[in-house]
């Protein structure tokens, strides 16, 4: 019965995670509609959220930092991958991809999170799981409404499959559990880490770094370019990456992975509540089938024996409204 509770409240957080980061495409758009350059908005997000986490991080770490020293490593492949370089290959597919079909590869890190679980754990995916995973899939196919005319390029492929190692790697990053550790830190850490090295690309010349300060238009309003920079760092990343990574300490990766495809389905959603982009019939039926599949996992999750707490680290990817700029998770 505990157990149940603990994985009811999990995906409760996970969805909040989810929806929090399905914000981002909405908070994103406004900026590059302005003149930002993508990874300039991604740097800034993650920075200003790595920022907002720091005293909160202090207080809560008080006789604890020998803990993040002890999980320093875990950290940075955390803030290098599943930060950083998830979004560094996501937007680079998406220069020679069409989103949809850039989102669609990197999800597949749903899949690469239950061969790791499988061969990492010895886990074997059984018949619900592998059916949940087909009918996810198939939801988020139908979401980004991909029937039609698409081309794909060799080399954007090969960066959208970047971008589905990062995503697998935030979800079994997150998952790990250390009772020292917190959340916030990990957040924290992670972003700050993620901030340097693409602060640090920019400043080679490897990523396009400019942006305008002045007003920006958000959801048909204008306003201050620091409005949609504090709703793009504030809910689409320090909340939704400390709540995410909590998420994954209770329901493990695998669970948590097909839990966080619902973010594409709230990215579409909040395109058509702030955008007044409507979804097609195609997009709702796909969120269904999105749903179905994250139940179907979780069923059998249920029948397997409780498994042995996951161990230490967190967290974004990117999701975007069918049409919008894509969205900015941790890829």
């Amino acid at each position: 019965m505990l157990r149940e509770r603990t994985i009811g409240a999990g995906l409760g957080l996970a969805l909040i995670s989810a929806a929090f980061f399905g914000t981002s495409g909405i908070f994103a758009r406004s900026l590059t509609d302005a003149g930002w350059s993508v990874s300039a908005a991604v740097t800034i997000r993650i920075g200003v959220a790595a920022l907002l986490l720091v005293i909160p991080t202090i207080v809560t770490m008080r006789g604890r930092w020998h803990a993040l020293r002890r999980n320093l490593g875990m950290v940075t492949v955390y803030g290098l991958v599943a930060v950083a370089g998830c979004q560094v290959f996501f937007f680079n597919a998406v220069q020679t991809l069409s989103v949809g079909v850039a989102l669609l590869l990197e999800y597949l890190g749903l899949i690469l999170v239950v061969a790791w679980v499988w061969l990492r754990h010895g886990n074997r995916p059984r018949r619900l799981t592998i059916v949940g995973s087909v009918v996810a899939l198939l939801g988020l196919f139908l979401i980004l409404n991909l029937l039609g005319g698409t081309r794909l390029d060799p080399v954007g492929v090969l960066w959208g499959l970047g971008a589905a190692f990062g995503l697998a790697t935030y979800f079994i990053l997150s998952s790990k559990v250390d009772s020292e550790l917190p959340p916030l830190a990990v957040a924290s850490a992670g972003m700050g880490i993620g901030t340097l090295a693409l602060v640090v690309l920019g400043f080679l010349g490897a990523l396009p770094m400019h942006a305008t300060f002045g007003s920006v238009s958000f959801t048909g309003r204008s306003m201050p370019w620091w409005v949609p920079v504090i709703g793009l760092s504030l809910i689409a990343a320090a909340i939704s990456y400390v709540v995410g990574i909590a998420a994954a300490r209770m329901l493990g990766p695998r669970l948590a992975s097909f839990a966080g495809l619902t973010e594409v389905a709230f990215a579409v959603l909040f395109a058509w509540l702030l955008l007044g982009e409507l979804p097609t019939a195609i997009q709702l039926l796909g969120g269904v089938f999105i749903v179905g599949g994250v139940i179907l996992v979780r069923l059998d999750e249920s029948r397997s024996a409780p498994p042995t707490p996951p161990s230490s680290a967190p967290a974004p990817a990117s999701a975007t409204p069918a049409s919008p700029a894509p969205a900015l998770r941790a890829g």
